[in-house]
């Protein structure tokens, strides 16, 4: 399923300007032109924040450090436009952690009121056929899928968390306010858990049909963890999802795990800061991103709202 990134062509994505829409969110068939942006819902604004970089020696509380992008760097949103000297307005409409500027089709149905395990299956064709939009998350195995999926829906045990790898070996699917799905994929490139070969080959397989064939994917969310320097295998599959013009967002875990560098150890804002540099030597443009933490739900209300506004633009169009 995966390629080697290097031996991918370069993408052609967002100009610099960020005057059009990044083909990594939706599917080109479903672009239209460009609205302006609306004042901030006061709904919203305590989840939009001015975006600051720490970069010192000092340890800061998990779920505090910030980052301050310039307007090259952040993803733009459907429905939704800025100009070169827009920094400070477009900037306090970035979500917290991450790259993402609210747009016009971020509303108060972020929230998740109810979800409840629908099926499960092994093949793309059996998955429900409602129609309904869905978000699909991903990721190597042991990456805190699972964890994640739970927090966004503030239940412990909707899908079930596991410390061996492999655990996942069907598509899930958990349908959120009888309205749209979380997707809770197999993960990959697990060397220790028990599943033989031939089944890992089978869930690769059946995973890439789904995000070729899937016509109600909104967006798949590719997990990477943060608390590790960045792995060469989830380059390739960004690589892969990017080149098959699937729509992605990158969504960091971990970041409650903070190592000091007098201790050797990497910062989690230091990963996905290595992994923006590693994805933007082989894409014009990154796709969107945030920084989680299942421990202490840093970024979930941030997911949800970004979740929101893909789905009502895609509703929309």
């Amino acid at each position: 399923m995966l390629l080697h990134h290097r031996l991918l062509p370069r993408l052609l994505l967002l100009p610099s300007t960020h005057t059009s829409t990044s083909p990594l969110l939706l599917r080109p068939s479903r672009f239209s032109p460009r609205l302006s942006l609306p004042p901030r819902s006061s709904a919203l604004s305590n989840l939009a924040a001015t975006q600051t970089v720490e970069h010192s020696d000092a340890e800061a509380a998990p779920g505090e450090v910030q980052v301050q992008l310039p307007l090259d760097r952040l993803f733009v949103p459907p429905g939704a436009s800025v100009a070169a000297g827009d920094q400070e307005a477009v900037s306090a409409r970035v979500l917290k952690g991450s790259n993402i500027v609210l747009g016009p089709y971020a509303r108060g149905d972020a929230q998740v009121v109810n979800a409840d395990f629908v099926k499960s299956s092994v093949r793309p064709e059996d998955c429900p056929r409602d129609g309904l939009p869905e978000f699909a998350l991903v990721g190597r195995s042991n990456v805190g899928k699972s964890s994640l999926l739970n927090s966004l829906v503030r239940r412990k045990r909707l899908a079930l968390t596991s410390k061996k790898p492999g655990k996942t070996q069907c598509i899930n699917h958990f349908k959120v306010n009888d309205s749209w799905y979380l997707v809770d994929l197999p993960g990959y490139g697990y060397e220790y858990a028990s599943a033989p070969q031939e089944a890992r080959t089978n869930w690769d397989e059946f995973t890439r049909n789904y995000f070729l064939s899937r016509e109600n994917l909104v967006s798949v969310f590719l997990l990477i963890d943060a608390s590790i320097p960045a792995k060469k295998i989830d380059l390739d599959y960004a690589s892969w999802l990017g080149q098959n013009k699937v729509p992605m967002t990158l969504v960091f875990t971990k970041c409650d795990k903070r190592k000091k560098k007098k201790n050797g150890g990497r910062r989690p804002e230091e990963n996905v800061e290595t992994f923006q540099n590693l994805i933007r030597e082989y894409f014009e443009a990154a796709p969107p991103w945030i920084m989680t933490s299942s421990v202490t739900n840093q970024g979930r209300d941030e997911i949800l709202l970004h979740m929101s506004q893909l789905r009502n633009y895609w509703l929309k169009h």
